[in-house]
């Protein structure tokens, strides 16, 4: 993988904005050297997490078969597009999750592996998201982003903290990477500058630089470049309409002062926009290798969440979870619908011989196979290609083998973006076959 310089990036400039360019054929926008004179950049492998608590349908959680003819679940139904592009993994656990209480201890160290403390303490281990952040961060505008569509819950259940229930991702054993659940304010992180943060709209900031830009590059990169300056200009309004009606996904402070009161709590929060809003912005990021590493959590373990777009407002997310009802699998192809529109969103974006998705490992997982509390075998689906190493159309059965940590996948995917350990959180061997 080349080591793109970040020195040398080419932006679209404005007052307070700095917008990152797309892969281009005309030349190199993200500081790399290309291989000839009139070679473009060589995409890089990105890494998005996405998690949703709770676990699924325990008869519609299934993969079987290969390729163009593998049999899905109907939780799954939603990505069956990408069958060809997808990993499909039974088996795999943490050791460390099935100690300690129902929830907190299942989710807390989901990508680490590590011990956690009990009695409110908060303690769990690195994750290896933030590690690849740490090993490869300096390269983007923007180290990681973490993301997500349910707040924090700081209460303590059955002597385990709830921030484990909370997050998945840790800078540090005792740092829960700071989630954004504000979709503006993840906005404004990817393309203005943090000192100059105001209510001017990204695009008119940067149009005149823009059209300069534009007589730069060929007739193809002028079309690519306007189709990405409108996805730009879309997620921005919708997010002004979600400001202009006070809600949660919508809010954004100002330099000076908020320029509204901070909305109350998840009140209110149009969950569906929220959650699209947050893949918009993943893939806009990924798009302009903004940054290489996002986690977006959906929800919490323990979720309060609630679907009235569904039609299912009766219940929590967490209590829907302890029954196989038609709508708990109505909800679970709703969170499976994201992973979906990433995909296709990613699948879309031509980078020379590969799309993004090609370029890229989106790791779907949950915390239980099921909401009884199953956690000796977890639910995991890998999408994308990894820049040509990761072979798709397969499920891979862990089962019965003597190798099925967690941690052993994520060595695999940490050697497919490049860094190489000899052991992470319980594990000191990759999974061969991913």
């Amino acid at each position: 993988m080349m080591n793109h310089q970040f020195s040398r990036r080419v932006f679209l400039r404005g007052v307070g904005v700095s917008m990152a360019l797309p892969w281009l054929e005309s030349l190199p926008v993200w500081g790399d050297e290309p291989k000839a004179a009139t070679a473009a950049s060589e995409a890089p492998v990105r890494l998005a997490v996405l998690f949703s608590g709770n676990g699924f349908h325990s008869k519609e959680w299934w993969a079987k078969g290969s390729g163009a003819n593998m049999e899905l679940g109907q939780v799954l139904a939603p990505v069956a597009e990408f069958k060809e592009k997808m990993l499909f993994i039974r088996g795999l656990f943490n050791a460390e999750a099935l100690k300690g209480n129902i929830h907190s201890s299942m989710t807390g160290n989901m990508l680490s592996g590590a011990p956690l403390a009990s009695g409110g303490e908060i303690r769990s281990g690195t994750s290896f998201d933030q590690l690849l952040a740490q090993r490869q961060g300096h390269s983007t505008k923007v180290p990681s982003l973490v993301l997500a569509c349910e707040k924090s819950n700081p209460s303590v259940h059955k002597n385990y903290s709830m921030l484990y229930s909370s997050h998945i991702s840790w800078s540090s054993p005792t740092a829960p990477t700071p989630l954004e659940l504000y979709p503006a304010l993840a906005f404004d992180r990817l393309f203005k500058d943090e000192v100059e943060r105001g209510d001017t709209s990204v695009l008119d900031a940067v149009l005149a630089d823009a059209r300069d830009f534009r007589c730069q590059v060929s007739n193809s990169d002028q079309r690519k470049l306007d189709e990405y300056l409108d996805s730009v200009r879309e997620v921005e309004q919708r997010i002004e309409q979600a400001g202009k009606k006070r809600e949660l996904q919508g809010w954004r402070p100002t330099l000076a002062a908020p320029n509204m009161p901070r909305p109350a709590d998840g009140l209110p929060q149009d969950i569906a926009e929220h959650m699209k809003l947050m893949c918009d912005i993943l893939v806009l990021a990924f798009q302009t290798d903004t940054t290489r590493i996002t986690t977006l959590k959906l929800n919490n373990d323990h979720s309060s969440l609630r679907f009235p777009h569904l039609g299912v407002d009766y219940m929590i997310h967490h209590l829907l979870s302890h029954s196989d009802t038609a709508d708990w699998l109505k909800v679970n192809q709703f969170f499976i619908e994201q992973l979906a529109y990433i995909a296709r969103k990613l699948n879309g974006i031509q980078e020379g011989e590969r799309t993004a998705l090609d370029n890229s490992m989106i790791l779907y997982c949950s915390s239980m196979l099921t909401g009884s509390h199953d956690a000796t075998k977890l639910p995991v689906v890998v999408l994308g290609g990894a820049g040509g190493r990761l072979q798709g159309g397969r499920v891979l059965d862990y089962l019965d083998k003597p190798n099925r940590k967690m941690c052993s996948l994520y060595l695999s995917l940490l050697n497919k973006a490049g860094v190489h350990l000899k052991e992470f959180g319980d594990s000191t061997e990759p999974l061969a076959e991913v």
